[in-house]
């Protein structure tokens, strides 16, 4: 089979290379996925940088958390899944629901799990999940990491998102416009922010109700607050990180809560000692569970969400879409399909 390898010590793309590879055999417990589709995230530019948790990689893997596609073999023991059924990975092959815990287990795409950008993988029957039955593949694959932030971010933790609340949504990515068709599929309304005019008029075509262009509005924190009636935020998207959690600590309401994702900017102001006057929150999100991954799916289903792909790449064209997905034009996922 072929694979995409990145190298040991990798400190840039150019450690990136297509191989050929034994196709994996499944030992007990394991299934045989025949890759489909797989998407990039943010976490998926820094590894090939050594900048990720941990640093440079300690050994060849495959990159990418996030694939879907069919399954081809079982292994003994396997019940959850047969031949010909559509799943996807799940990102923490260890974390079956519940809060966080410290046993959630390797991530896919960085060591010492293994990643998804390849024709074939083997992975545990417990590190998989149906796929949702309205998807494609290419849509299914956006989901592991980015649309499983995005549900716990809002509808998870001690307050889910409910009809009539106010959210908002930072930038035009992966996680923020999957936020935004699920806070619109809750009745919830939905402030956006981006750098781009232009990009603001396709997320107001994707539902969102206000918009702040945050290079003219420098304040954008609160001017979000003003466009949620003047009481804040009831749920802050927060995938910003250092430099804008200050703003959205201004956007947020009384007893509103900011779902901390972000690692986009790393120099700003992070007390969050403002919290304090409004009886507000701010809660950690990293990533998610099976069970969340599961309820994800079924409400795609319910609401025929579409996520939004901007670009496809082939598979061979992995090292371009690693470049367009880090380039200022992305407005969504970007997808190699195999």
């Amino acid at each position: 089979m072929k694979a995409w390898i990145l190298k040991a010590g990798a400190t840039s793309l150019d450690d990136l290379h297509l191989a050929d590879c034994d196709t994996p055999v499944t030992a007990p417990g394991e299934v045989l996925v025949r890759v489909r589709a797989c998407s990039l995230n943010y976490r998926d530019q820094l590894i090939p940088q050594g900048k990720y948790m941990g640093g440079t990689i300690d050994r060849d893997i495959v990159p990418l958390s996030d694939g879907a596609g069919e399954v081809v073999s079982i292994g003994e023991g396997v019940t959850r899944f047969a031949i010909g059924d559509r799943v996807a990975g799940t990102f923490f092959q260890n974390w079956l629901d519940g809060p966080p815990n410290p046993a959630a287990g390797p991530a896919l795409g960085a060591p010492p799990a293994r990643g998804m950008l390849a024709e074939y993988v083997a992975l545990p029957e417990n590190g998989l999940v149906r796929i949702a039955e309205t998807l494609s593949f290419e849509q299914a694959a956006t989901l592991p990491c980015a649309g499983v932030t995005a549900w716990n971010a809002l509808m998870e933790g001690p307050r889910a998102t409910k009809a009539g609340e106010s959210v908002l949504v930072l930038g035009t990515g992966g996680v923020s416009l999957l936020a935004l068709q699920i806070a619109k599929a809750a009745g919830a309304r939905v402030v956006a922010t981006s750098s781009s005019d232009s990009k603001l008029a396709r997320v107001q075509a994707l539902g969102a109700d206000e918009f702040i262009n945050y290079r003219t509005t420098a304040q954008w924190g609160p001017e979000a607050a003003r466009l949620a009636g003047g009481t804040g935020i009831d749920h802050v998207v927060e995938v910003g990180g250092a430099g804008t959690l200050a703003q959205s600590i201004q956007a947020v309401g009384f007893a509103g809560e900011i779902a901390l994702i972000g690692v986009l900017s790393r120099d700003g102001d992070t007390s969050p000692h403002a919290l304090m006057f409004k009886g507000a929150s701010l809660r950690g999100i990293f990533v998610g569970s099976r069970g969340m991954a599961e309820r994800l799916n079924a409400f795609i289903d319910t609401h025929k969400i579409k996520p939004v792909i901007d670009r496809t790449f082939a598979f061979d064209e992995a090292k371009q879409a690693y470049a367009y997905q880090a380039s200022p034009d992305l407005f969504g996922k970007v997808v190699i399909a195999l």
